[in-house]
């Protein structure tokens, strides 16, 4: 193969191991087949991952971790954080890491240090994760194109190849130190995963206020088009305003704030705590401390954050 690291051009094609074939390492590699590289094997040991192996990546053969190694030019390693310093060290055990070889890996919250064996075998090293949920849907080869990156590398040569594999992805290469990768992680899992959930309480909640009609159905769905599913309707009328709702912070930070914690309105956020918590007292808890934070960020008066931590302000009286 060409000096990828050293001229700074990248081979017309890349022989790819992929380990292993799961939603992620799926996703990667067909993004990068679609730039004309070749995933030519894979660990996939699992149903889902055969399933998704022969759906992405349907000329490659599944093999074992080391004939992976052995055949890739470039080995991804895709697996979970609490996996991967296992797998680094049955493959350095192996002898499968080599001088010019491409090792990377794509979780989030570990850097390149635990590619150390791979290094030392004379290996390229680079820890690149996609900022990006991933479902094993069709959109999620589609949603890399203009995704970023952190990159983590111990040497410049390596933060190059992460670079133009990036680029090939059509993703946008950003540098993360080795020491802030958990900051960087626990950045994206609380934007991303806790909206999930935030979402899920807002939809039950809301879903828990429509009326139901004495023949079935959901008031305000009179054509019965969701059945009987509130939680349906409750999503459809969330979504605009969560999508406008998300526009306006990702545009104007803070100065998207609206709504009774920012205007300082301690009676109707006492009467969201009631009613939320005739619904679930988890989903009261979570908008309290959510509402906690909020107050934190907008400089919210006494009145609301006495309401929201009345144990906390007393410690401070």
């Amino acid at each position: 193969m060409s000096d990828f690291g050293v001229t700074g051009t990248p081979p017309a094609r890349l022989s790819i191991g992929l380990i292993s074939a799961g939603r992620v390492g799926t996703a990667v590699g067909a993004a990068l087949e679609r730039r004309g590289h070749v995933v030519s094997t894979v660990v996939a040991r699992s149903e889902r991952s055969r399933e998704l192996a022969a759906r992405r990546l349907p000329e490659a053969v599944v093999a074992d971790p080391a004939t992976v190694a052995e055949h890739g030019e470039l080995l991804i390693l895709a697996v979970p954080d609490s996996a991967l310093p296992g797998v680094v060290a049955e493959l350095a055990e192996a002898g499968a890491f080599r001088p010019g070889h491409i090792v990377v890996h794509v979780t989030g919250a570990v850097g390149a240090d635990v590619l150390r064996p791979a290094a030392e075998a004379g290996a390229v090293v680079v820890a690149a994760h996609p900022a990006m949920t991933f479902t094993g849907g069709e959109a999620d080869v589609d949603r890399m194109e203009g995704c970023s990156w952190a990159l983590t590398s111990p040497d410049e040569v390596g933060l190059v190849v992460g670079q133009m594999l990036v680029m090939e992805t059509g993703g946008l290469p950003v540098t993360v130190a080795e020491s802030n990768r958990a900051l960087y992680h626990a950045a994206l899992a609380h934007g991303a995963n806790h909206l999930v959930s935030l979402v899920g309480d807002a939809a039950e909640a809301l879903a828990a206020s429509f009326s139901v009609l004495p023949g079935g159905g959901v008031e305000g769905d009179p054509d019965g088009m969701l059945g009987q599913d509130s939680q349906a309707l409750a999503r459809r009328t969330l979504e605009p305003l969560l999508r406008a709702a998300l526009d306006n912070v990702l545009a104007s930070g803070d100065a998207a704030l609206t709504g009774p914690v920012m205007r300082g309105d301690a009676v109707t956020v006492s009467r969201h705590l009631d009613a939320l918590e005739d619904v679930d007292s988890g989903i009261a808890a979570g908008y309290r401390a959510l509402a906690l934070r909020t107050a934190d960020r907008c400089g919210a008066g006494r009145d609301v954050t006495d309401l929201l931590a009345p144990d906390l302000t007393e410690q401070f009286r």
